[in-house]
C-alpha cells in the first residue's frame, strides 16, 4: 500500500444507509474503495464495517478526510476510526521464563513478516535477556512480587507512555495484570494461553491433558481483560492428538500451535481487522 491508502472501521447501531453513505462519500472525495466487508449482529443489532481504500494526490489528505468524514459519522453516531495504512504499530512485548512465543515473535520481525516496530521488552526473569539483545532490542528486566508488583507495574506504564507503545503482547507472560493496568491497557493488550480453559489450571496444564487423555490440543489469543484469561478472543487453533503422545510432545505441539496463534492476531490487530463487539469480536 502507499501512503494515501487508508483504512477506516466503523461500529454502530445497525441501520438502513450506513455502507451506500460510506461509499457515497469516499465516491465523493474522489476515493477508491480496494477492499470492503461488513457483518450485521442480530443477537446485538450492531453493524460492523472495515474499509481500505486509496485517496489520489489532490485529495483532502488524511487530516481532511478525517473531519470531513465527521458529518456522516455523527449521523449513524458511529465509533469509528481512520487510520493510515504506512504507519507501523510500536509493539511492547512482555514474557517471563518460555521464550517460544517471543522468539517466533522476533524472528517474523526481523525478517520483515511482522511489519510493526519492537522498541523494548519486558521479562520479570532475565531468561530471555540474551535472546532479546542478539536482535538489538532493548531489554528490560523487571522483577514482581506481591509487595513490589504496583511499582513494577508503574515502571510498565511509564516505558508505554515514554515509547508511545500502540500495543503490548504478553507472550507467555506469567503474570496476572492489575486491574488499574488491565483497564488502562483496554483493547491495546493480547495475551496468549493454551486452550484447555477452565479445565487444567496452573502448573503443567499439558501433562494434566495427558493424564486425562485429551484428543484435541489448541491455544487461544484474546485481548486482556480484568477477568483472568475470558476477555474477547481473537484467534484460536486446536490439533489433534491421540494416545501415542507423550507429555513432552504435547507441550512441544502446545508451544507451535500457540506461536502461530498469537502471531495471527497480531497480524489481524495490525491491520485493524478486529472490532469489538461486547465480549465478542468481529475479525474481518
Amino acid at each position: 500500500m502507499n501512503n494515501n491508502t487508508y483504512i477506516l472501521t466503523i461500529s454502530c447501531f445497525d441501520t438502513v444507509g450506513i455502507v451506500a453513505s460510506v461509499s457515497g462519500f469516499l465516491h465523493e472525495n474522489n476515493c477508491f474503495i480496494i477492499e470492503s466487508t461488513q457483518f450485521g449482529d442480530p443477537s446485538t443489532s450492531k453493524f460492523f464495517m472495515r474499509v481500505v481504500f486509496s485517496a489520489n494526490e489532490n485529495n483532502l489528505g488524511f487530516a481532511g478526510l478525517k473531519e470531513k468524514f465527521n458529518a456522516t459519522a455523527i449521523k449513524f453516531n458511529m465509533d469509528w476510526k481512520l487510520y493510515n495504512s504506512d504507519h507501523k504499530m510500536r509493539l511492547l512485548l512482555m514474557v517471563s521464563k518460555q521464550g517460544h512465543c517471543l522468539n517466533d515473535l522476533l524472528h517474523r520481525y526481523a525478517s520483515g513478516l511482522l511489519p510493526v516496530e519492537i522498541p523494548a521488552v519486558i521479562s520479570n526473569h532475565a531468561d530471555m535477556e540474551k535472546m532479546v539483545k542478539w536482535y538489538d532490542i532493548p531489554f528490560y528486566h523487571l522483577p514482581v512480587d506481591n509487595n513490589t508488583k504496583p511499582l513494577q507495574e508503574q515502571k510498565i506504564i511509564e516505558l508505554i507512555e515514554k515509547l508511545e507503545i500502540d500495543l503490548t503482547v504478553l507472550a507467555r507472560y506469567m503474570q496476572v495484570l492489575s486491574p488499574s493496568l488491565t483497564k488502562k491497557l483496554h483493547g491495546k493488550a493480547i495475551n496468549i494461553h493454551h486452550s484447555f480453559l477452565p479445565g487444567f489450571k496452573g502448573a503443567k496444564p499439558y501433562h494434566q491433558a495427558y493424564d486425562r487423555g485429551v484428543k484435541i490440543i489448541g491455544a487461544t489469543a484474546h485481548y486482556v481483560t480484568e477477568d483472568l484469561d475470558e476477555g474477547p478472543i481473537i484467534e484460536q487453533e486446536v490439533t489433534r492428538v491421540n494416545h501415542s503422545h507423550s507429555p513432552e510432545q504435547l507441550l512441544a505441539l502446545g508451544r507451535d500451535i500457540e506461536s502461530s496463534v498469537l502471531a495471527k492476531a497480531i497480524k489481524y490487530h495490525i491491520e485493524h481487522r478486529v472490532l469489538l463487539n461486547g465480549n465478542k469480536t468481529i475479525v474481518f
